[in-house]
């Protein structure tokens, strides 16, 4: 049940973890604070926050390659096209590549955790909060904690257990 219970949860992230306003002050403050974490935390990530229509923070870690940022493009197209985050696209169908039959390429979309949809109140979502660089759910917990925090809440309140 440990896999019904982490989708509940991811659920609640994206219910709850919902902005008043976006804009480029918001995009630096969470992606300065995820930054931060990194050095601090020697995680070697790429952080990537935008709006659909364009990217508004961008950052790379010591441990990083360009494949980190091709692995973001790929999230983002999954949170995207799905409206939900990518880790729950995980726990929902597993990480196997999409099959030919759902007209989803590979080559431009990836299950796998990490892509978080920012959503605005009144507006729905309107961009997503990517990171790659760790194990998936790692990926996706470092997001879900910089929206809780920048939020005010407490991050354990919204985090998943480990595995």
């Amino acid at each position: 049940m440990a896999v019904a219970e982490d989708i509940e949860l991811v659920k609640k992230q994206e219910r709850e973890l919902v902005l008043a306003a976006f804009d480029e002050t918001v995009a630096y403050e969470l992606g300065t604070a995820i930054r931060q974490r990194a050095i601090t935390e020697k995680l070697g990530l790429v952080v990537d926050i935008r709006t659909w229509d364009r990217q508004m923070f961008f950052a790379a870690t010591t441990g990083t390659s360009a494949d980190n940022a091709e692995w973001v493009r790929r999230k983002i197209n999954t949170v995207r096209r799905f409206q939900r985050a990518s880790y729950r696209m995980v726990l929902e169908r597993g990480e196997a590549p999409f099959s030919p039959q759902s007209g989803v390429d590979p080559a431009d979309y990836v299950i796998a955790g990490g892509g978080f949809p920012i959503r605005v109140k009144g507006a729905g979502i309107i961009g997503c909060l990517t990171i790659s660089g760790l194990p998936g759910r790692n990926d996706h917990g470092v997001a879900v904690a910089a929206l809780a925090t920048h939020l005010g809440f407490e991050p354990q309140d919204f985090a998943l257990p480990p595995e």
